[in-house]
């Protein structure tokens, strides 16, 4: 019988693992993008990243309702496989562990040595020793214990949220961007459909910024008190990730005007430079490295809980569902991810796989999105600590924008849409080795005993 996780993380490791994850190197280097694509308009822009903000919260008020109901390891898998079977919930977490999960380490791991270079110099081959050895130690910090995990995950979250909150307060009292001729609030009279095109990829751009608030539904299992502290957690820490991107990025056009934020591809570093000096550009650097470091172990004390849900269900390697009994965590779901997200860096593959198969990630958005619905007409009985708010446009907005999002993907670059997909299929043949090699898939009513235990066992 596989053993079950421990309940160790509170209200407030919770949110730290949304901020975590969520926040990476981008907002320190994407706003000039986005603003350019914006037609210069600073109101544009703040809009673009509001609207995206405002998208994933509905995600995350979507999600809050089936993370309370079901507080299980594994979460949108779980949602998608109560809902459109486990076929569906097996490609999910094959797209995950093949390419999304890891690949998403192993670029975390390459920018953090791009960032190291700022204070050692790298050969390649050191470079990607460096990258292998941050995963080495993100993974061995949460192997040995979710709570080890989870006070690493802390601290780091704090200092670099902290540091965003602190750089933005002072960029804004010493710059003066705002009253320069190059910042904008509106754009001036040019082609509509050329600014609505453009407008449209900034969007799709924050969108990819703010993605990772969702890694906490994987971690729902680990939860204290979980009908309770996860909504309130996916909730706040979304809503908090809003707050630190609109005050960046008020932050850096204070600093450097609308114009010099354009022209910049490493915004945050250039504007704490110019207005306090190579050090203080130097300690923005060490930031985004702790960032990155953050961001990285979010992801380790996540993702490896969806492939511990697949393996209790019998559909991926059985010692991936087993609890180590001196840590008390997948310990082996750790490692395998990690060991392959470290061969994902060393060699580089992860940037080709990357680029084709992260639009994916949004169809599987959509359908646990989708999933509400049916837990509603289905399970209408089910006690829900938490109801979506404006339940049922909230979850079908998100929805929409989910769609949208593959959609302009398939339009605009078909090549990668359908090499994308193609990856994704890829599990279909592997997912029937598994039911053939195990057996047939948890039944409905098996599924549903065991989220009754679960939600017994925390009441």
């Amino acid at each position: 019988m596989t053993r079950p996780l421990d309940r160790t993380l509170s209200l407030k490791d919770l949110v730290f693992i949304v901020i975590g994850t969520v926040i990476g190197s981008g907002i320190f280097l994407v706003p000039g993008a986005v603003l350019t694509q914006s037609g210069g308009s600073v109101g544009l822009a703040l809009l673009v990243w509001l609207i995206a903000g405002i998208l994933s919260l509905l995600g995350a008020f979507t999600y809050g309702e089936m993370g309370a109901m079901r507080p299980d390891a594994g979460g949108l898998y779980v949602y998608i496989r109560d809902a459109f079977g486990p076929m569906l919930a097996f490609l999910y977490g094959w797209m995950v562990f093949v390419v999304a999960g890891s690949g998403a380490v192993a670029t975390l791991a390459v920018a953090f040595t791009s960032y190291a270079r700022e204070f050692v110099p790298l050969s390649p081959v050191a470079a990607k020793v460096v990258a292998v050895a941050m995963i080495a130690v993100v993974m061995l910090i949460n192997v040995r214990g979710t709570r080890q995990g989870a006070t690493v995950q802390n601290l780091a979250t704090m200092l670099k949220a902290g540091a965003i909150l602190v750089m933005s307060v002072l960029l804004l009292v010493a710059g003066n961007g705002f009253a320069s001729a190059e910042t904008r609030w509106w754009p001036e009279v040019v082609d509509g459909g050329a600014l609505a095109g453009g407008v449209g990829l900034a969007l799709v751009a924050v969108l990819w910024a703010y993605e990772g608030w969702h890694y906490v539904t994987f971690s729902a299992g680990e939860a204290m008190d979980p009908q309770r502290t996860f909504p309130r957690a996916i909730v706040a820490g979304t809503a908090l990730v809003i707050g630190l991107y609109l005050l960046a990025n008020v932050g850096y056009i204070a600093a450097l005007n609308a114009g010099g934020v354009m022209r910049s591809d490493r915004v945050a570093a250039e504007a704490v430079s110019m207005h306090f000096g190579n050090a203080a550009g130097k300690a923005i650097a060490a930031v985004i490295l702790v960032s990155i470091f953050s961001a990285a172990n979010g992801l380790t004390l996540t993702a490896p809980r969806l492939y511990y849900a697949m393996a209790r269900d019998g559909v991926f390697f059985a010692k991936l569902a087993e609890v180590s009994p001196r840590f008390r965590t997948p310990a082996l779901a750790i490692i395998v991810s990690s060991v392959w997200a470290m061969i994902l860096a060393a060699t580089g593959t992860f940037q080709q796989l990357l680029t084709y198969v992260i639009f994916t990630t949004w169809i599987f958005f959509a359908l646990a999105g989708m999933a509400i619905f049916y837990y509603r007409r289905n399970e209408p009985n089910t006690p829900r600590p938490f109801r979506t708010p404006g339940y049922p446009v909230t979850p079908a907005l998100f929805i929409l924008a989910a769609v949208a999002i593959v959609l302009n993907t398939l339009v605009t670059q078909p090549m990668r849409g359908i090499v994308g997909l193609a990856g994704v299929a890829l599990g279909v043949p592997v997912y029937f080795y598994w039911r053939t090699r195990r057996g047939p898939p948890p039944t409905e009513g098996s599924v549903r005993g065991t989220t009754s235990r679960v939600a017994g066992s925390v009441e």
